[in-house]
Parts: structure tokens; sequence; C-alpha cells
């Protein structure tokens, strides 16, 4: 963004400027204080300034208005702005000492003044002119002030979650093709000045930067909890009743409180029929005065239904509607991220970030992706990623919801407000049953990333993954064939763990990460191909527990599936015996506890506990295994038949043998569980490389 030091003659006719580029996106401009009519320049200087800017302008002015000839309404400027105050330029008190901030908009000059008509209701008060030059910057003057006339029948709610625009500045008698100049409150470190034949709008003042000039500051946590006063009164706003703790528990309360003030004001926007369509965070700005986040001068607020001459029909509005406020909703998805993970305000990053995206990968797969380009493998060392995680991952629930691939999947305002990641720890949520499972995979992931397999964890995990299997979203086969193709990178097995502490092998492999592909031949059946690729190194070195280093490989088992229906007995107690595989009778019984109890009764698709469950029956074929060794041990086939064995004997039999799988029992975009002959349940999640 171009950003101008002004130097300003008092007569508005002839105006001085000096000018020097620089990036005030990383950087905020506060005014110099000097006066203005203490700065002169020379003739030449000033002929040379010109000549820059006009030479560009023309060229943008001349494009523009031979595309919008035709455009030009009969309807008078007065006419089309009668609801809004008319100004004339005489009545403000130029301010002389300013910091100029284009916003990224060259068509756009903004300078901050006082009111000095003593007849005005604004009388003494500070505004800012926004001088709009180009026939869009136009465009988006007048449209703020119609945007007004829209909202006026909640005028209390348009002062709180939007810029106030006060009115216009009279344009000149000689007709309509100089500048426009809007009257709005003031921004603190984006002040307007006037320029020879702009456009002028008033607005408010504010006095604050914009969202991400707060998120860029160091110290940003106490500054803005200080600007918002944050007591007990207003973190009870958003279901808390403390303030202070940890710096974990202040970000969380403070982008809860950022978020629900956002979905607010973007919700009175859907209310009204309109679309904000620039959501982002240099154009949002923060309230000291009355706390509230501004959403903007609203110049780019679209209709939701197109007022053209020819009737449209009633889907075709009611898809331009939910499409326009899919556009929103993903716009507010970016901000979450970037006020929750500040590494997302690096460009580089954020571009990774949103490429994952437009590749039509999964949003449910964020997690994954994140942890990878932020270098980590867990998210113990992250505040971003510690908040997410927080309330059995709500927060990953609710982002993944705002950048839903599909526009119908996207979560509206009302009910992003109603998520339990922004409902305080006061307030009674009754979570939806994607959010149970939701919820349930995300603490087995976590566990899984403890490394810590003892008893409690393992029946921890061993419980989990049986809920999830009840809740199975994708029972039917069909489903598998859509969702199960891809790459899954395993987590966790419910069988058998044996490592290298206790043994003395011969040859000692470390296991690397451990994937499953899968994918479909053909369509014209219901066959998959299963690739399990085992990641290994042989750790040669006698002092191994300190010098993991040695040759790498690969182990990879291929087979063939025929997928069917199937289902999943659970035997009664009474008809069990020590012949049949089933899990034992106090894992059952610790389930139908669970779902008895008041909380999840009213979420469980059934009232007592089932005998069978619906599956994806998985028939193979022949296995074919091959393997990759490094130098210098590739040559050695004793050694070679050494490392087979020890993977065999480390990897869960299932990932080994592939035939030894006889089952899918649950299945989401994200997380996937398959069952093995022997009764074990292997952990999946789906891999973002």
């Amino acid at each position: 963004m171009a950003l101008c030091g002004t130097g300003l003659q008092f007569s508005l006719e002839s105006i001085g400027v000096r000018h020097y580029s620089t990036n005030s996106s990383t950087r905020l401009h506060r005014p110099s204080g000097t006066s203005l009519s203490q700065r002169k320049y020379s003739t030449l200087q000033q002929k040379c300034w010109r000549v820059r800017c006009s030479s560009s302008r023309k060229s943008t002015l001349s494009a523009e208005s031979e595309d919008n000839v035709q455009g030009v309404s009969s309807v008078s400027v007065e006419e089309e702005l009668e609801h809004v105050i008319k100004f004339h330029i005489s009545d403000f008190k130029i301010s002389d000492s300013v910091s100029v901030g284009l916003g990224g908009r060259a068509d756009e000059v903004v300078f901050e003044a006082i009111v000095k008509d003593s007849q005005s209701p604004l009388y003494n008060t500070r505004v800012v002119l926004r001088r709009l030059i180009s026939a869009q910057a136009k465009r988006r003057g007048k449209r703020a002030i119609e945007v007004l006339k829209r909202l006026a029948r909640r005028r209390l709610m348009y002062h709180s979650y939007s810029m106030q625009v006060h009115g216009y500045v009279s344009p000149p008698k000689n007709g309509d093709g100089g500048p426009f100049i809007l009257v709005h409150g003031i921004l603190s470190n984006q002040e307007v000045f006037l320029d020879q034949n702009p456009s002028e709008i008033k607005h408010g003042y504010h006095g604050s930067f914009s969202l991400r000039h707060w998120l860029q500051l160091s110290d940003w946590l106490p500054t803005l909890e200080a600007t918002l006063a944050l007591d007990e009164e207003s973190v009870r706003r958003v279901g808390d009743d403390t303030v202070g703790g940890p710096a974990v528990s202040r970000q969380l309360r403070l982008i809860r409180i950022l978020m629900r003030d956002l979905l607010i004001g973007v919700n009175y926007l859907h209310s009204h029929g309109l679309a904000h369509t620039e959501l982002r965070l240099e154009n949002v700005h923060i309230s000291p005065v009355d706390r509230h986040i501004k959403v903007g001068i609203l110049g780019n607020a679209a209709d939701f239904h197109e007022s053209s001459q020819k009737s449209s029909t009633i889907d075709s509005n009611m898809e331009r509607r939910q499409m326009m406020i899919a556009f929103d909703m993903r716009c507010v998805g970016f901000m979450m991220a970037k006020m929750v993970l500040r590494e997302l305000m690096d460009p580089t990053v954020f571009a990774k970030f949103k490429s994952f995206l437009t590749k039509g990968n999964d949003p449910s797969c964020l997690r994954e992706f994140l942890l990878q380009i932020l270098n980590r493998n867990s998210s113990s060392g992250n505040v971003g990623l510690q908040i997410l995680d927080r309330n059995w991952g709500a927060g990953w629930n609710l982002l993944s919801s705002l950048l839903a691939t599909k526009s119908s999947k996207r979560i509206s305002c009302l009910d992003a407000l109603r998520h339990p990641f922004l409902c305080g720890p006061r307030w009674r949520v009754n979570p939806s049953m994607d959010i149970i499972r939701w919820g349930l995979g995300s603490t087995a992931v976590r566990i899984t990333e403890e490394y810590i397999y003892r008893l409690p964890q393992r029946s921890r995990l061993a419980h989990f993954i049986e809920l999830m299997e009840m809740l199975n979203p994708h029972p039917r086969p069909r489903n598998w064939l859509e969702l199960l193709p891809g790459k899954w990178r395993f987590l966790y097995s419910t069988g058998r763990h044996i490592g290298l502490t206790i043994r003395q092998p011969s040859a000692r492999a470390l296991i690397g990460d451990v994937y499953l592909t899968v994918s479909r031949p053909s369509t014209l059946n219901t066959n998959l191909s299963f690739t399990s690729g085992i990641g290994f190194s042989v750790m040669v070195n006698p002092n191994w527990p300190h010098d993991k280093s040695g040759p790498t490989g690969e182990l990879q088992v291929n087979t063939m599936f025929r997928l069917a229906a199937g289902k999943r007995l659970y035997l009664k107690e009474d008809k069990t015996t020590g012949k049949f595989p089933s899990f034992s009778s106090t894992s059952q019984n610790s389930i139908i506890r669970k779902f008895s109890g008041g909380k999840w009764r009213k979420a469980v698709p059934f009232k007592e506990f089932p005998t069978s469950l619906p599956v994806a029956k998985l028939t193979p074929n022949d296995v074919e295994m091959t393997m990759r060794l490094d130098e210098p041990l590739s040559t050695d086939i004793d050694i070679a038949k050494t490392v087979v064995q020890e993977i065999r004997t480390q990897v869960p039999p299932e990932i080994f043998d592939l035939s030894k799988i006889v089952c899918g029992t649950y299945l989401e975009p994200r997380l996937l569980v398959l069952r093995g002959v022997n009764g074990s349940a292997l952990l999946f999640t789906r891999s973002c490389e």
C-alpha cells in the first residue's frame, strides 16, 4: 500500500505535496505534528508531482469512464442522497497535520476535519473526508450512502457494527465530473486529505487501527485487552466468568469476543439482504468508544437479489444469496485463522494455507496440514494450535465449517454464534451429532500424539474408537467408494505394541511414518487397491539409543480388495463363550452406560445397545511385498531378511499383511478405522502430502 507524507497549503485550491513510497501494511504511521502552512514547495516541485500522479489518474479515469458511460443514471446526485446530510466544503476546518494511508487504493485520498458550522448537528465533531476520484471509487462512496438508507430502520445496529456515514460534500455547480467526497467517522491511521476536484464522503471517528495493525503489534494481546476494557461484565457476553489467566486462556477469550462481534455485524448485513464482499483484517476496525468491531463503510456491499429489469426466478435468487453468504463466511474463516494462528500473518505461510484449500483438499484436514508447514509434530508448543485443540477440537471444527469446500456446507452466522468454540464455559451448549463425532476423533488423535501408551491411555483410546464406530456417519459401501481413496497416515492400533527397549534384536529397525494408500482402479466395480508403505531406518551404531542414524529403506505391501456391505455382530454376554472373538463385557457395559447418560441419549441414533452395526466388508486377493534398502545393506540378503522380520515384529500384523484386514467400521473425510481378523482396530488420519 502506498503511503504519502503530505504537505498542504491552507488554500484548498492549490495543494503542494511531497510523495514517497513505503509499506504501510507492516508499519503504523502517526501524524507528524508539523504545521502544513509552514511547508512551502517550489512551483517546479508541485508541477512534477502533479504530472506523475495525474497521468496515471487520467489513464484510469479514461478507461473507467468509457466502461461506465452506458450506466449513467438520469437521477441527480441530490435525489439519490437525500436521506443523508449535504455539506459544503466551507463547513469544515481542515486539520493542519496529517498522515495519509491509502489502504491500497490510489483513487482515494483521506483527510481529517472538524465541523465548524454551528447549525449542523455535527458541530465541533471530528470527521473524515474521503475524497473519491475514479469512477469506481465514486460508486463505492454512493453505494455506502445507499446502504445507509437500507439499514436506517435499525440505526443503532448500524452505528454499532458499521463505520458511521454522515453524508457527502455538495458537488461543484459545473456538474458531476469532479471527485465525490464522503463524510464518515475517523480512523486514526487513515486520515484523508483533499485534492483538486475530488468527490468527498463524511464518516464518524473510531480512533483505532485496523484489526490487522492491532495483531501486528508485539504486545497486541495486552493492548487489545486494555482497548476493549475487558472486565467481568464484558467476558460474560461470551459465557466466561474470569479475566486474566494464562496466555492461552486470555487469547481464546479475546478471540471469542472479536469473533462474536464480527459475526453479529455480518449477520446484521445478511438479514437485510446485503453481503459485505470485502471482509479482511485490513477493512475491520475496533472502536474503543463502544468496543465494537466496525466492518467498514460498506461501499462494496452487494444485494442478494439482482435489480435487473428481467424478473429472476426464486431458485436463481436463492442460489445467488447462498453463494454470497458463503463467500462472506469464507472470508470470516480466513480472518479467524489469522487471529488464532499468528504465523498466517506471514504472506508466504498464508499462501501455502490458501493453496491447500484451493486445491480442493478438505478443510477438516487442516490440522494435519498445519502441523507440517509450522514444522511441529505436536501442538503443545504453539498457542494457536492449543486454542483450536481445546474443548475437544471445537476450534478446528468451526474453522473447517467456515472454509468448507462446498458453499452449501459452510456454516451460517447464527449457527457459528451457537458453536461450542465461541461459547464460554458458563453457557450450556447442546452439540450436534457432527460435533460429537468430531470431538471423539480429535481426542483420540491427541492421545496418540502423547506417545505414552500405558494402560489408561490404551483403555481410553479403545473406548473412543468403539464410540466412533457406533456413530459412523457413512455406513454404506457407496460412501466408502467415494471417501476412502487417498493417502492415510497410520496413528494407532489397539493390538499389541512391541518396541526396542527391552529386546536385543540382531538388526535394530526404527519405524518411521506408516501410510496406507487406497485407490480405485475402475469405476465399473467395487475393487480397491491397498498399498501400505512402511518407512524405516536400520541403526547400525552400537550406541543406538543416542545415535539413531543409519541406512534407510521402505517396505511396501500391495493387495486388491473387493468392497461389499456387511455387519459386525455384537454377541450378548449370556451367549458369549471363549471361542467367539468379541470385545470384553466390561468394554461393552462401559459403552452402554455412556450411551444411557443424559448427554448422549439425545444424540445417539438408537435407544438401546444394538446387536450388530453395518460395516464395509473387505475381501482380499493375493498379497505382493517389495522392499527397498539403501547402501551398504542393500546387497546383504541375510541383513534384509533380519530387517523384514524385525519390521514384522514391530508393526501391527494388519499393516504387514493387508489380507488380515476384514472390514472398515468408521469413515469421515479426516479419520478412518479398520478392523483386523483378530478384532484389533487400526486408526488412520488422512495425509495432506
